[in-house]
Parts: structure tokens; C-alpha cells; sequence
């Protein structure tokens, strides 16, 4: 076997971990993004104060299934709130060093940003979010009336990006992960995404909707809709959510 996947998992592997930034000294990077400049943010409710059907957990893990058809009705703001909770919500901030979660981490690094393409949430204005979970605040980013033809054309024209209530886009920042685990941390950021998103499935099914993975995207142009630069920041996994 060879190629660039093989090399990956060869140069990646933990004996070639060395010393991290961290062990010399190096200072944390940021806990989150955004939250900055002129950008308008918001209050999302208290998680807490949410009210969601009981769900067995056997029943949800069972009646799991990606859904790509979605009915033509609005999510709610609590809704929305409760599966941002459910997939990044911060339960402890460490100082300058970590945070705790509603999903796992290596190292409790989470070096994962959550974009939000809203179509169809109450009381949500059409456009680009940016959760910003220390506080539990949306942050708009772009509301250009094009916005969401380019991340459905990104996702290589998957309608269903357009037509679900809310697509969630994951980016991850390496630098949050490399600092303690070096190279091995991008391993890590991928293993992170996969926690999120089955979060997302799982708690998805309390609310009545349904949950489509995607992995198929222009990685540049899906970038450069998020404004992010795809270095110190890139997509990494994307989600349709949407009534059943």
C-alpha cells in the first residue's frame, strides 16, 4: 500500500509525537473563536430551561438514520439552542486552558468552531452563524442573500443543504490540538468530529428531526464561504438538520 492516506497514519503515529508546545512553555491559544469586531451577537435560552421530550437512549440509538428530506417547518430558537447545547455546549471553563463539554475531547482541546447555514429557524434572520459556546451566543457573519447557494454548491450541489432548517458546518483550528499533541492532533480533530455529529444525530431525535452527515465538499470553497482561511482554520464536517 502507499499514497498520501498511508503516509498520514505513518507520520502521525504516537511515537513520533515529540515535544509539544505546551511542555515548553508556549501559551495556550484561544479557547474559541469570533466574538470580535463589529459582528452582531446574540443570547440563545438557557439550555437549562429547554424542555425536551424524554427519549429512551436504546430508542434513539435505534431509530438513528440519515434523513435528507426535510418538512417545511421552522426549527425553533429553543430547539436550535438545545442541539448547539447537546453538540459544543461548555459545562466548565479551566482558566486559559481548557474547556469541559457536552462531547469529548483529546486533552478537553475541542478545537472545533460551529457554523450554522440557517434556512429556517423562528425568529432567525436567513444567513451564516457562528456559535460562540463560552456564553452560549450566535454570532451573525453573513447574511448576503447568496450565501447559502455558495456553501450548497461547496457541498458539490446537495440540495438538501438549502432545503434543510439548519446545516451545521464544523471547522477545526489544529493549532488548538497541535499544541499539546503535536502532528498527532490532526488524528484527533477528525475523532472530535465524530463525536459532535452523533451528538447531533442523537439529540436530534428528541426534537423530531433528522440528521444528514456530510463529508463531500469543495474544501477551498466551502473555506472561503466560511471566511475562514483553511490553514489556521478549516471545514472539516458538515450536517443537514430539518423536521422529519
Amino acid at each position: 500500500m502507499s499514497g498520501i492516506g498511508k503516509e498520514f497514519m505513518e507520520r502521525t503515529r504516537f511515537q513520533y509525537l515529540g515535544r509539544s508546545d505546551q511542555s515548553q512553555g508556549y501559551p495556550a491559544p484561544s479557547l474559541q473563536s469570533g466574538g470580535k469586531g463589529d459582528r452582531k451577537i446574540s443570547d440563545l435560552p438557557d439550555p437549562a430551561e429547554i424542555a425536551v421530550k424524554e427519549l429512551d437512549l436504546r430508542r434513539a440509538i435505534e431509530e438513528r438514520a440519515s434523513l435528507r428530506s426535510y418538512a417545511h417547518k421552522q426549527l425553533s430558537l429553543d430547539e436550535l439552542s438545545y442541539l448547539l447545547w447537546c453538540t459544543q455546549g461548555v459545562k466548565e471553563v479551566a482558566g486559559e486552558i481548557a474547556t469541559f463539554r457536552t462531547v469529548p475531547s483529546a486533552g478537553a482541546r475541542h478545537a472545533l468552531e460551529t457554523y450554522l447555514l440557517v434556512n429556517n429557524v423562528e425568529g432567525l434572520e436567513k444567513g451564516l452563524y457562528h456559535f460562540l459556546p463560552i456564553g452560549h451566543k450566535l454570532e451573525k457573519v453573513n447574511t448576503d442573500a447568496h450565501i447559502a447557494g455558495r456553501i450548497m454548491a461547496a457541498c458539490l450541489q446537495q440540495s438538501f443543504v438549502e432545503t434543510s432548517a439548519v446545516t451545521f458546518i464544523w471547522s477545526a483550528v489544529p493549532y488548538r490540538m497541535k499544541w499539546r499533541y503535536g502532528e498527532r492532533g490532526y488524528r484527533y480533530m477528525h475523532l472530535d468530529a465524530g463525536h459532535v455529529c452523533q451528538n447531533l444525530y442523537l439529540s436530534a431525535e428528541a426534537i423530531g428531526c433528522g440528521v444528514c452527515a456530510i463529508a463531500a465538499f469543495q474544501d477551498e470553497e466551502l473555506n472561503s464561504a466560511l471566511g475562514i482561511d483553511g490553514e489556521e482554520e478549516f471545514a472539516i464536517y458538515v450536517a443537514t438538520v430539518g423536521k422529519k
